[in-house]
């Protein structure tokens, strides 16, 4: 049998089982895919690459518009970049929308993330793009994505992305920090995906007592993941020391008042710009620092 009868009859196979077995076609599609860019990518090395566009003129004819030759190269490209033995296995669990989708990306453990946090997160095609548009990979911090090439433990800091990206949805001019606090509440689903997964809304403004004093902690999450509370202090400004000290304090507060048998509190802080030098002093790694991009 020649390379374009086994390429036709597959994708025939693959047609008929598209319109009899609803439940498992995407499986079935991109397995029949991969199996056909491999025999895509054997003809091309044997015959040259003019045989892809020769085969794509007959099997447009014989068994389908889509499969023209942009179509053809597209299904060599994947079974390229996916028979890469660093590419996880996982992948045959998406769906052919989700493979197209990952087929730009260049870096391996750039696919490897976004092929676990399809699965992981149940993702449909839209909000995979959306991620990828948005540079997600890209935003997390390099020891993170260390942790993930290496298969370490990861903790609730490190999915936390930097800068996090904060829609700017009634176009305002002058961002203050209760305009800030406004575009977080009114897209909060999306401001806590820039945090990680397992992020659970507590309340705003959310009033303690210190002494004879009430403060309010700008934002109270907790962490279903991670079974703890997350404080979070929105800052316009460039981070500050004394922005420690406050975290500080709102995180301790939390800890000896209403944790119980949770885990210790995490402290973030939300600035227009960080100052790592600042950083580098606090040593209470529950407390992180990010950027925020309103856009």
């Amino acid at each position: 049998m020649t390379y374009y009868d086994e390429i036709k009859n597959k994708l025939i196979d693959n047609e008929i089982y598209e319109r009899v077995k609803d439940y498992s076609k995407e499986r079935n599609r991109v397995i029949t895919y991969y199996e056909v860019g491999r025999l895509l990518y054997e003809a091309g090395s044997k015959y040259g690459e003019n045989i892809i566009g020769k085969y794509a003129e007959k099997l447009v004819n014989e068994v389908g518009k889509k499969y023209n030759r942009s179509t053809l190269f597209r299904i060599k490209k994947f079974y390229v970049i996916f028979s890469n033995k660093k590419v996880a296995t996982a992948w045959q669990h998406l769906n052919w929308s989700q493979c197209k989708k990952l087929l730009p990306i260049e870096n391996i453990d750039k696919i490897n993330y976004y092929i676990d946090i399809c699965i992981n997160q149940n993702l449909a095609v839209r909000e995979l793009e959306h991620k990828i548009k948005n540079k997600e990979y890209e935003r997390l911090d390099e020891d993170t994505k260390n942790k993930l090439i290496s298969n370490e433990n990861t903790d609730i800091t490190d999915y936390i992305k930097n800068p996090i990206l904060i829609k700017n949805n009634l176009n305002y001019l002058d961002i203050s920090e209760k305009v800030l606090k406004r575009l977080i509440l009114e897209d909060l689903d999306n401001f806590l995906k820039e945090l990680g997964e397992g992020y659970t809304y507590i309340g705003n403004e959310y009033k303690i007592k210190i002494g004879d004093r009430y403060n309010y902690i700008d934002l109270l999450l907790f962490n279903i993941n991670y079974n703890c509370y997350v404080v979070i202090e929105l800052k316009v400004t460039e981070l500050k020391k004394e922005y420690i000290g406050q975290i500080i304090t709102y995180k301790n507060y939390i800890d000896s008042t209403i944790r119980k048998d949770k885990n210790e509190t995490i402290g973030i802080i939300i600035s227009k710009k960080d100052n790592k030098y600042i950083m580098s002093y606090c040593t209470d790694n529950r407390i992180i620092s990010r950027e925020y991009i309103v856009y």
